[in-house]
């Protein structure tokens, strides 16, 4: 009897004990997994941030009207700085119809010679002659951005 005048019963068995509960071994696995796939994602978002590119156009000229090109079409030259927070800095010449310089021919131009900058943009029939502040030049031939190129 309890103390408050109730009566307890309490059942006794004979039968035996069910098997012992064992922790799945399956359960550390999974969690391993997962941890790992938790990692490669964390990473792979990681790596987008840090190498994602951002573009600024450090020179933008633009063919004059005095040069009309088989295409009868204006065109754009605008020297491209790509860099990305990882530290990467890449520069191309980028020369085609479009004034905002998102397609066209690209060029690639060594990081020594565009930080200086461009001293002069020479634009004939022939083609564009860009000379940079080092004393460079790069001439590209309209053949290569005619047309949509």
């Amino acid at each position: 009897m309890c103390a408050n005048g109730e009566a307890v019963i309490t059942a006794i068995t004979s039968e035996p004990a069910g098997r012992a509960v064992r922790p799945d071994r399956w359960d550390g696995v999974g969690r391993v997994l997962l941890g790992m796939v938790g990692g490669i994602l964390l990473t792979a978002v990681f790596m987008t941030v840090m190498w994602w590119p951002r573009h600024e156009v450090v020179h933008r000229t633009e063919a004059p009207s005095s040069v009309v090109y088989e295409d009868e079409s204006r065109h754009f030259l605008g020297l491209v700085h790509e860099y990305t927070r990882s530290g990467r800095h890449t520069y191309r010449l980028v020369i085609g119809r479009d004034p905002g310089l998102s397609y066209g021919h690209w060029v690639e131009v060594g990081g020594f010679h565009a930080v200086e900058g461009v001293e002069s943009t020479v634009w004939t029939v022939a083609g564009v002659r860009v000379r940079f502040r080092t004393g460079h030049e790069v001439f590209v031939p309209a053949e290569y951005f005619l047309f949509g190129r």
